[in-house]
This record gives structure tokens, sequence and C-alpha cells, in this order.
């Protein structure tokens, strides 16, 4: 089987959900380009394309930096041609403590990591995907990011945002045939989830695969018509 035309990029390749979302890509033969700080922990995660023609293994990126995207953006251009896909998964959690004792870096961290990467990965792509007249991208929220809890307000609040951008792009970039979505996630099964979490029951919680399933169907032609969704993941929980 021949890869398809279609191209996409998918940030934190090397974590859980980035793993899962670039191999359901691959099986499904998307090009990929996948991207991480590290270029090592790339070689060691999909030595098997390392090699491949269909497939870029891009390190040294540094998503909350708009030169390092753009550069991205332009070897991407360079290599394929084009950009279908954008998938940021990149994203952080803290969190345990009321509002008024929780260090003001903390708050400074999640919005760096979990809002400003995903505004400068979308900002980034979309020039491109206006240009080319279509375009998928899917953002990854969270379930905590629809209601506040106690102990969770920086992270709720900085998930919200992802949100509120999604939402806000999706109606900019619509009219242009670009969708843009985002996937609201419960806890995670994860080795690190499981290890913070030992007396959890896991069965509930949802498999970074089945995520990259929901993933895969909204950069699919089949998911033409949805746009501007925050869509639910929950597993069983």
């Amino acid at each position: 089987m021949q890869s398809s035309s279609r191209v996409v990029i998918i940030t934190g390749a090397v974590g859980n959900l980035g793993a899962a979302t670039a191999r359901a890509f691959q099986l499904a033969r998307e090009r990929t380009v996948l991207v991480d700080r590290s270029q090592e922990k790339l070689q060691t995660t999909f030595s098997d394309v390392a090699g491949s023609a269909d497939h870029w293994l891009a390190g040294g990126v540094d998503l909350s930096e708009p030169a390092s995207l753009a550069k991205l953006v332009d070897d991407t251009l360079s290599r394929f041609g084009r950009i279908d896909t954008l998938v940021h998964t990149v994203g952080a959690w803290r969190g345990g403590k009321p509002v008024h004792e929780t260090d003001l870096a903390d708050w400074d961290f999640l919005f760096s990591v979990n809002l400003r990467t995903t505004l400068l990965c979308c900002r980034a792509v979309i020039p491109h995907m206006l240009k080319q007249a279509r375009g998928r991208i899917i953002n990854i929220a969270s379930r905590d990011g629809l209601k506040g809890s106690a102990g969770y307000a920086a992270y709720s609040a900085s998930k919200s945002a992802v949100l509120r951008l999604t939402e806000s792009l999706a109606e900019e970039v619509k009219a242009s045939n670009v969708n843009v979505n985002c996937i609201l996630p419960s806890t995670i099964d994860t080795p690190q989830n499981r290890a913070a979490q030992p007396d959890a029951d896991f069965s509930k919680w949802v498999e970074p695969s089945a995520i990259a399933d929901v993933i895969l169907f909204l950069a699919s032609d089949a998911a033409r018509a949805i746009n501007g969704v925050a869509l639910p993941v929950y597993g069983k929980s």
C-alpha cells in the first residue's frame, strides 16, 4: 500500500497520546511529521520509520517560540509540499492547592504549556491551510476545562482557554474549508497516571489508542461537517 498525499504534523509525538496518534495515522497511510524537542527520543520511539521518505522525525523544535515553529512549517513544506492536519498533543498538569496557595509560577507554566503552545502551533499552520483551502486542526483540551474544581483552578483555566481558542479559530477559518476541533479526554490510561493514582480503577480510564482513533476521524473527510466542537472522550469514567 502506498501512503496518501496528506501530511499530518503531530506535536508531542513521543508522549503516550502523541505516539498512539502517530501510529494511527501511519496505519492509515498518512505521511507524518513527528515533533519533539528531543531528536534522540524520536529516534528511539520511531526507529522503524526513521529512514522513510513518508515520515520525518522533527526534533529540536521549541513549541513556545514562533521562530522555531516557522522553521518547522517551512521545512515541512520543503519536504512534502503541503500540511493537511495539525494534531497538538502537548500539555501539562499540575494541581492540588487552592487558588490562594498556588504558586504564580504554576499558573505561568500551565498557561505557557497548555495555551501558548496551542496558540503558536495553530498560528503557524493556519496561513498555509488558508492558502491551500483545506485543513484540519485537532487540539487537546480536557474535561476539566468545562468546569472548575477545588485545587485545580490553574489547570482548568488553561484548558478552558484552549476551548475558547478552538471555538474562535473555527469561526474565523471555516469559510476556507479549515476545520478546528478539540478533544476533551478524561483521565488517560498511562503508566504515569497509574503510578500517580495506584488505587484508581484503571478500567474506567480512556486509552491513548481510543483517543487517537477519534483524532483520526476528525482529520478525515468523514468529519468535514464537524467544526468548533469540543468532543468528550471519557471512556467509562
